[in-house]
């Protein structure tokens, strides 16, 4: 593999991770029905450091609108309680003593429309990540010219090769917002 070679696909791998980032940030978001990946990057203190709250206990979903938390030690329910309070999910956690019961109201159209303004944030990040990748891997093309490692028409090649990958995950990044922003939207 010659290194332009190696550097275009270092660009697509790239560009694959800060997609696979945002559709882990989508899971996070609240769509028709309460999902346990609401709660995936939910940081809890306990223990004496920061703990996913997924490493403390068992989480799911009871009903379209509710979600269970049952710790596996009972000692750790008031941090996981403090943890979801300070956390802006926009629920009261509900402690019986045993589990944690997490009650979503109906998504309400104002809060879809938050939401969607939350995905589209995301959205926008990952394209600028996407093309900050692109301007790296020119930049190294460049350079490889620069040396002498190619000739110009390669580097024009590589460039526009480059920007093939880019157009294609800004239009994965666009297809995926819209599809995540329809599952808000639909009641």
């Amino acid at each position: 593999m010659t290194e332009k070679e190696k550097i275009i696909h270092e660009t697509n791998e790239r560009m694959n991770k800060s997609f696979l980032s945002l559709t882990e940030s989508f899971l996070t978001v609240r769509a028709g029905k309460v999902s346990p990946s609401i709660l995936t990057k939910m940081s809890v203190e306990s223990f004496g450091g920061h703990v996913f709250l997924n490493q403390l206990g068992n989480v799911f979903a009871q009903d379209a609108k509710t979600l269970v938390i049952e710790p596996w030690d009972k000692d750790s329910l008031k941090d996981i309680e403090k943890a979801i309070m300070k956390s802006n999910i926009g629920v009261m956690p509900v402690n019986d003593g045993r589990v944690i019961r997490l009650n979503f109201p109906p998504l309400t159209e104002e809060r879809r429309n938050d939401l969607v303004k939350v995905i589209h944030h995301y959205g926008e990040d990952a394209k600028v990540a996407v093309r900050n990748i692109r301007r790296d891997a020119n930049e190294h093309i460049k350079k490889l010219e620069k040396d002498k490692a190619i000739s110009e028409d390669e580097k024009k090649r590589a460039e526009e090769e480059i920007q093939k990958l880019t157009d294609q995950y800004i239009q994965k990044i666009d297809d995926e917002t819209k599809h995540k922003e329809k599952d808000i939207r639909d009641i």
